[in-house]
């Protein structure tokens, strides 16, 4: 008997506390503690009704509902953690778990309307927004989220990685040297930030950063090959040889590195070394034009037979060489050699891109094209040097590569815009579809 009694009296206590919660916050979640209470105490009144003494499972139910459910959401108050914030942010995490994201968002709009200050109910309603292409609010998400909280530097991240694929490149670069001043220990950031300032041709301000991340990441060997693309677009030759020697140093597979090794040996006449790298990168995406540069290697170090060989298997494999190598003057006496038949394909038409994956092809291209262009420099740069005398000066090759690189980057943002109005009117003729 005494047992019921100082149940029901702290039974009763508890609800009271809750209900009081409601009035005060005008917060509806609360009412499902009351709904447990209320069965606990309903279950203790049948029991004492029905003079049931000894159920177990009954009085287990009981102490659960009415006691430890509200006593814990009262300690959780007293901690200061916001129950109907958890309750919500755990409801909405679930609904995101299982693909609802139109229920946990609905969930987290009411939370932070509720509750503005609520740093989890934003972060979640930004992640919400992302997923369904909303990038816009999802930014303005994460900047009330940073606001709450500054070292939310996760959410510092996000919201350069938003700007950059919604076009606002500087403001994205901003957002990161913020950032990396902050914490200069994010890789993520140092790395973004690299990749945009190399887009934007501000090599030295990216050659800073990387170097500035090596500190926290000595061992990374992306940063190195990163750092020999930047000293590559540089004409710094030398620091290009000895970052991307670093990298395959720390990835013997980084085959691109070994290229790249192979490019700045072959500007410097190192015919030798040339071939050892080269002969190193003969793998996957790199295989063809390395059987072509081994082929000129061979060229300058006067084994006709051998520049044959490799001439005509870098073209069976990407038969696309054949034009290139027509215009090489140092393949002049081999051309009539060249004895693989080729066909030149007829270019594919693009596939239409729906504005989704747009977006994620545009987050992985910064970083390629940069490797890309550091190897056509390093290419147009062995070029002009074969064709000028021993004594160039680093002045004139990049005078004339500066003039080369506008005019493909000029080519390049004309494809972009074509592509982009291509894009607009494939999504207009579907909506005039739609609407008939």
């Amino acid at each position: 008997m005494f047992e019921m009694i100082f149940f029901n009296l702290l039974a009763f206590s508890l609800f009271i506390i809750i209900f009081f919660k409601i009035i005060r916050r005008n917060d509806a979640n609360y009412i499902i503690s009351l709904i447990f209470q209320a069965i606990g105490i309903a279950i203790g009144l049948i029991e004492i009704k029905l003079k049931i003494t000894s159920n177990v499972t009954l009085g287990v139910i009981r102490y659960i509902f009415s006691i430890v459910i509200p006593f814990v959401i009262v300690i959780m108050e007293l901690s200061g953690i916001n129950f109907s914030e958890a309750l919500s942010t755990l409801g909405a995490k679930f609904c995101m778990m299982v693909g609802n994201t139109k229920l946990a968002k609905k969930i987290l709009v009411k939370l932070v309307t509720k509750y503005p200050e609520s740093y989890l109910g934003h972060k979640l309603l930004a992640e919400c927004y992302e997923k369904e292409g909303g990038m816009r609010r999802a930014i303005d998400e994460y900047v009330a989220s940073v606001d709450i909280n500054r070292k939310d530097y996760k959410s510092y991240f996000k919201i350069a990685e938003l700007l950059r694929d919604l076009g606002k490149k500087d403001e994205a670069i901003q957002m990161l040297e913020n950032l990396v001043k902050v914490k200069p220990d994010c890789y993520e950031g140092s790395s973004l930030l690299g990749e945009l300032l190399c887009e934007q041709e501000r090599f030295k301000e990216a050659a800073n950063v990387y170097n500035a991340a090596l500190i926290y990441k000595p061992g990374d060997y992306d940063l190195y090959y990163n750092l020999g693309i930047v000293y590559t677009r540089l004409s710094d030759f030398q620091m290009a040889k000895e970052m991307y020697e670093k990298a395959a140093s720390i990835n013997h597979k980084m085959y691109g590195a070994s290229y790249s090794l192979g490019l700045i040996a072959f500007i410097q006449r190192d015919y030798d070394t040339a071939e050892r790298y080269f002969e190193n990168s003969l793998y996957d995406e790199f295989e063809a034009i390395s059987y072509y540069q081994l082929a000129k290697v061979y060229v300058y170090k006067g084994e006709k037979d051998k520049a044959i060989n490799f001439l005509n298997k870098a073209i069976e494999l990407e038969p696309s060489l054949l034009k290139i190598a027509e215009k090489e003057k140092c393949f002049e006496k081999i051309k009539e050699h060249i004895t693989v038949s080729v066909k030149m394909d007829e270019p594919e038409e693009k596939e239409e891109t729906d504005e989704e994956n747009k977006n994620e092809i545009r987050r992985n291209f910064i970083l390629i094209n940069e490797e890309k262009l550091a190897r056509e420099y390093l290419e147009e740069s062995a070029k002009i040097i074969e064709e000028m005398s021993e004594n160039f000066s680093k002045e004139v090759i990049n005078e004339k590569l500066n003039i080369i690189f506008k005019q493909k980057k000029k080519k390049e943002e004309q494809k972009e815009k074509e592509l982009e109005e291509l894009l607009e009117e494939k999504k207009k003729e579907k909506e005039e579809k739609q609407r008939n």
